[in-house]
């Protein structure tokens, strides 16, 4: 289970991604999960499509580990796409057999939005591949900066968002041992009736959440022992620093965005 895991993994590869600043990956990925609402023809996915792999061709991330840890996602986005295809209607009628009737217009969006969905996946996940938990913190904890002025929890809510990007391969590691004890005492997951399989889950269900809440215990303790107190007065040992490499990125995205506009239909 964790070698098919990528989200909330960090890959350390000398990359141009890894050295960019976190600030401005979060950037790009607030704005390419706005601007790709914008795609709507085959012109602009294939523009969305040109940049989305050649940021990850700028990443060096293996392309087996990508495609191992999309495995389980590719389930959902095909399911995406056959509800698409079979409950949007428009255009001229390509299958009819019974109830069944499959429209022009259902593959056209059945297409797009899973294009869409799978996308924005890879770029999603590109940001934790390519940038350390710490890091994203320091960087989600300056853009939002402003909100202090308004009261807002700005670094809980960053540490908040951090943790939970690490201990995510933690859990799935949990999850992994926990399913495997239960599977050498007897329990089946993957046969049986499926009131069945809903029973079994049960066993695995009650000792990770115990397990959780041993864990995030042990962490408070572990955070009071060592004075943490919050972000007030804190300094940092590493500090961010902007490149012209994060500006061309961030240029290269708007870029993007006025063609996606150019070629919108």
């Amino acid at each position: 289970m964790m070698e098919k895991m990528i989200f909330g993994r960090y890959v350390p590869i000398p990359s141009v991604i890894h050295k960019m600043d976190p600030r401005s990956k979060l950037i790009i990925i607030f704005l390419f999960v706005a601007i790709i609402f914008l795609a709507n023809n085959w012109i602009t996915y294939a523009l969305i499509a040109l940049y989305t792999f050649f940021m990850l061709g700028l990443s060096k991330v293996p392309f087996r580990f990508l495609y191992g840890g999309l495995k389980p996602v590719i389930w959902l986005v095909l399911f995406t796409f056959l509800l698409q295809l079979f409950f949007t209607k428009g255009g001229n009628l390509v299958f009819d057999w019974g109830p069944i009737e499959i429209y022009e217009e259902g593959i056209r969006m059945g297409l797009f939005i899973s294009l869409r969905f799978f996308f924005l996946i890879l770029i999603t996940s590109l940001l934790t591949l390519t940038t350390t938990p710490i890091e994203i913190t320091d960087g989600l904890e300056t853009l939002l900066t402003p909100l202090k002025k308004l009261r807002f929890p700005v670094h809980e809510m960053a540490l908040m968002m951090s943790i939970s990007l690490r201990f995510i391969p933690t859990l799935m590691q949990e999850t992994d041992k926990i399913m495997k004890a239960q599977i050498a005492r007897g329990v089946e997951f993957a046969s049986g009736p499926i009131k069945e399989r809903i029973k079994a889950v049960i066993p695995l269900l009650i000792p990770l959440f115990v397990s959780s809440f041993k864990r995030a215990e042990e962490l408070a303790i572990a955070m009071e022992a060592r004075g943490y107190r919050g972000g007030e007065g804190r300094t940092k040992y590493r500090q961010l620093s902007w490149r012209m490499i994060d500006t061309l990125q961030v240029g290269l995205l708007v870029i993007l965005t006025i063609l996606l506009i150019i070629f919108r239909s």
